[in-house]
């Protein structure tokens, strides 16, 4: 039995898994989302209180959406259920996130076929030599894949409706929450340089920058995903028997 027939991945789960606690960086991410939880239970009137719900955007924002939570009325058996869920969704965020952090950190690694001729090493291109298309593949991962590019579709949904509210509506009321939500954390920089622009007497220039650093935002996030993508999808190749 040949290598190529004998090659199969891990399942998904398991591999996001592996993604998430296999290198330092997604768990330290870990340890730190953990150490947001214990403050908000142990300060929860405090400002850190959102820390666990910031630190997993943007998938923890997508609760907001949903009827039942921590806090959620019908009794004690609703709520264990209402907040056990709550804890299950702030998790798998955590995991998720913490998969993003070790596919962008982790070093790619190519299965080769047992007996094949090992490679001869690559000649690196003289630094002042410009690589053409080096843009476009740091940003093909947004857009190769479908788990980036239905993210994108998202983003795009509440960049539009954004959009509409803020310049055609005659109350956007809050409308720029969906945007920011969707595109969390980096989108947080975004409201901040927009925010100059809403007290001066370019206020029609406000919704444009937080909507064009929320796209950048998105995009960011959207290349994260495709790399995660990327990396689920890699198959170890086993050794034949």
């Amino acid at each position: 039995m040949t290598d190529a027939s004998r090659a199969h991945g891990l399942p998904h789960p398991r591999r996001l898994l592996a993604l998430a606690t296999d290198n330092r960086p997604a768990r330290g991410y870990l340890a730190v989302v953990a150490a947001s939880v214990a403050v908000m239970f142990l300060l929860p009137e405090s400002g850190f209180a959102a820390g666990p719900l910031l630190l997993t955007a943007p998938l923890s924002f997508l609760g907001v959406v949903l009827p039942f939570g921590p806090g959620t009325e019908g009794g004690g058996t609703v709520e264990v259920l209402a907040t056990g869920f709550w804890a299950g969704w702030l998790l798998l965020c955590a995991l998720v996130n913490a998969a993003v952090l070790g596919a962008l950190v982790a070093k790619p690694t190519a299965a080769r076929p047992s007996g094949s001729p090992t490679p001869l090493p690559r000649v690196p291109a003289p630094a002042e030599r410009p690589r053409p298309g080096r843009v476009r593949a740091l940003l093909a991962p947004a857009v190769d894949n479908w788990l980036a590019r239905g993210y994108l579709v998202v983003v795009a949904a509440a960049l539009g409706f954004f959009l509409l509210a803020a310049y055609v509506l005659p109350d956007p009321g809050f409308a720029g929450i969906w945007p920011l939500m969707a595109t969390a954390p980096v989108s947080l920089l975004a409201f901040l340089l927009s925010t100059p622009a809403e007290y001066s007497s370019l206020t029609w220039l406000s919704p444009l920058v937080f909507a064009v650093g929320t796209a950048l935002a998105g995009l960011f996030n959207a290349v994260l995903l495709g790399r995660l993508a990327h990396r689920l999808r890699v198959r170890e190749a086993r050794p034949a028997v």
